[in-house]
């Protein structure tokens, strides 16, 4: 298989340019939401290995908030993002991206600071590549490529099957035989491409046992030191959850408008959200330590088609800024974005506090899992307050959603198979 990969640039914006900044975005749209998959600055359909992109500029607006700890509202960088997840290295596609669309990328990046006409825009890319704390891919190894052309067997296999449609049960072996026998001949005259997985990088493999292996026995050297800390931890989390202030009004109606704007233009949906993390040494190694083990169930465990019990995921990812004082979250999603919420608070509302609750705001926790995202309506406020506008945004494969790509992935397993009972073709035509 192709591992999955991604890459994160991060610059700031120079003072006085983003209005320039975001008029220069928007000239990849055809309007609000809706990108030119070819357009002259960064022709995102050119690149065969990305599955989704988008720009975003980070404005902080709840910097303010700290004040309620206490704490000056510091005056951090207002930062541009450019984001994606593609097939293989994240590092390799931004030097074809570079050589493709180097004056396009160019003019975007000419807005920020440290950029200028002389500066070698791949060795720039590279080294404001930031790295991601925690990343979650729907299904690794499921290509651009493969997700193409497992939508286009089945869209095949769909319209041939409703032609056999009036087949009796006891003729369900002949149907998939006709049904295999059409693949056969559509794809010995090319209009069916069904590519095998090439195989997965040894490099990658031997990588990703050592941090099946190795993250488990670091953690289990560290058991006794943790336990011996154990007390002191508990009373500092225990403390800080009763005094820390919860800050979840309603947000603003024009903020609300702005987010509407650039959502449900697809079934899929961007979230681009920033936030500050509660001030002191405490809440940082805390988020640190929490975000280890989101990180490695995303790789280990959660990697066949859910996060824990949400499958309406295609990729996300946990990024530190500013020397961990802000957490910047990005994720595709399908639906609208109260059913994301709601999917959230209703199965999994204690991870979301484990890693969350860290933030400057966040509704008020019990010991790091009750609450929190319990409080629905204060979460969701909370989200939506903490949530950016995403600017520009890219998908490969419009209209199709996860649960599609593992419809058609199961409908090409069932080409692969020798043999099925009756029961098993019966299901596997229900795909269609």
């Amino acid at each position: 298989m192709i591992p999955p990969g991604n890459f994160m640039v991060v610059a700031e914006v120079a003072p006085g340019r983003e209005q320039a900044l975001r008029a220069s975005l928007a000239q990849m749209n055809t309007g609000p939401g809706r990108v030119d998959p070819l357009n002259r600055l960064v022709p995102f359909g050119r690149f065969e290995a990305l599955h989704f992109a988008r720009f975003a500029i980070l404005a902080d607006a709840t910097r303010g908030d700290l004040a309620a700890h206490g704490a000056p509202a510091a005056e951090l960088p207002t930062y541009l993002v450019f984001i994606g997840d593609c097939d293989g290295c994240g590092r390799r596609l931004l030097d074809e991206m570079a050589h493709v669309a180097q004056t396009g990328l160019r003019e975007v990046f000419a807005h920020c600071v440290g950029f200028g006409a002389g500066t070698d825009l791949a060795q720039w890319l590279h080294a404001h590549d930031l790295p991601i704390a925690a990343a979650y891919a729907n299904w690794p190894g499921r290509t651009v490529r493969r997700v193409r052309e497992e939508r286009d067997l089945a869209e095949a296999l769909s319209r041939q099957a409703r032609t056999l449609a009036g087949a009796e049960p006891g003729r369900l072996q002949a149907v998939r035989a006709q049904l295999l026998e059409f693949v056969a001949v559509e794809r010995r005259s090319g209009r069916l491409l069904v590519s095998a997985d090439p195989p997965t990088p040894a490099r990658w493999w031997w990588r990703n046992l050592a941090d099946l292996i190795g993250k488990p026995l670091l953690g289990l050297a560290m058991l006794p030191l943790a336990l011996l800390a154990s007390p002191a931890l508990a009373w500092m989390l225990r403390s800080r959850e009763c005094s820390d202030p919860e800050i979840a009004p309603p947000p603003r109606p024009e903020h609300v408008a702005e987010l509407a704007e650039v959502e449900d233009r697809d079934i899929t949906n961007a979230f681009t959200g920033l936030g500050s993390v509660k001030p002191g040494a405490f809440r940082r190694m805390l988020v640190t330590l929490l975000i280890m083990p989101l990180d490695y169930a995303s790789r280990h465990v959660y990697n066949r088609g859910h996060l824990t019990r949400i499958q309406s995921i295609h990729f996300a990812r946990w990024v530190f800024l500013d020397g961990k004082r802000r957490l910047f979250f990005a994720s595709n999603y399908d639906g609208i974005l109260d059913s994301y919420m709601d999917d959230f608070i209703n199965k999994v509302a204690w991870g979301l506090n484990l890693v969350f609750s860290n933030g400057v705001g966040y509704p008020r926790t019990d010991w790091l899992v009750k609450g929190g995202a319990r409080n629905a309506q204060a979460f969701k406020h909370y989200l939506r307050r903490h949530q950016v506008p995403t600017l520009v945004w890219y998908k490969a494969y419009p209209g199709l959603s996860a649960m599609d790509l593992a419809r058609h992935g199961r409908i090409r397993e069932g080409l692969d198979r020798p043999a099925m009972n009756d029961a098993e073709i019966e299901d596997w035509l229900r795909l269609m």
